[in-house]
């Protein structure tokens, strides 16, 4: 299931390496390939994306994948995303600008190199995962799905997370209390 995915975020990876931009695989495929694995449809991946960037980007993927200039440059400006959809296998990916915050910045600085099918990959930390998949809990309405997603990272990886860091930046978003919900439902279920 993910490999084709991984491949075409690999793809990607490999003409923003080329630009100097760095990039991590993030969202869903990230939580399964940190936590409990769970179908996705598409991968995300979150790069420093500007507006310097956008030509070259735009020149390197049209012939492969359907891309929108003006909706790239609309995401960099906006520090939005745009979809790059592959023609051939119609996969979608989810290209996120990394947003001007601490915590984006943060998350492109700590990504991690892994082994993922038979490839090297870099993936947002599980720490960096655990906070956006809690920050798009609260944005999408307390949805299930990235909480089970937290949930999976806290579960897999409960014993290696990083909890100084964690605890800091939930509480610079106003997250702590999710945070420790999570973290204590995790504990619970591992014991």
């Amino acid at each position: 299931m993910l490999l084709t995915e991984l491949e075409l975020a690999a793809e990607i990876g490999r003409h923003l390496e080329g630009l100097g931009v760095a990039w991590c695989i993030g969202g869903s495929v990230a939580s399964s390939i940190l936590g409990i694995p769970r179908t996705t449809l598409d991968v995300d991946v979150v790069a420093d994306l500007r507006m310097s960037h956008v030509a070259p980007l735009y020149a390197a993927l049209h012939e492969t994948f359907y891309v929108d200039e003006d909706t790239m440059r609309w995401a960099v400006t906006t520090r939005r995303s745009f979809n790059a959809i592959h023609l051939e296998s119609m996969i979608k990916v989810d290209v996120f600008c990394a947003k001007d915050t601490e915590l984006a910045r943060q998350e492109l600085a700590r990504r991690i190199t892994l082994d993922v099918e038979g490839r090297s990959l870099p993936v947002a930390s599980a720490e960096d995962i655990i906070l956006q998949k809690l920050m798009w809990f609260v944005e999408a309405g307390e949805s299930e799905r990235q909480w089970g997603d937290a949930l999976g990272v806290v579960k897999v990886r409960g014993a290696e997370l990083d909890r100084t860091y964690l605890e800091r930046e939930a509480a610079r978003i106003g997250l702590t209390p999710l945070l420790a919900r999570l973290l204590a439902e995790g504990r619970d279920e591992r014991q």
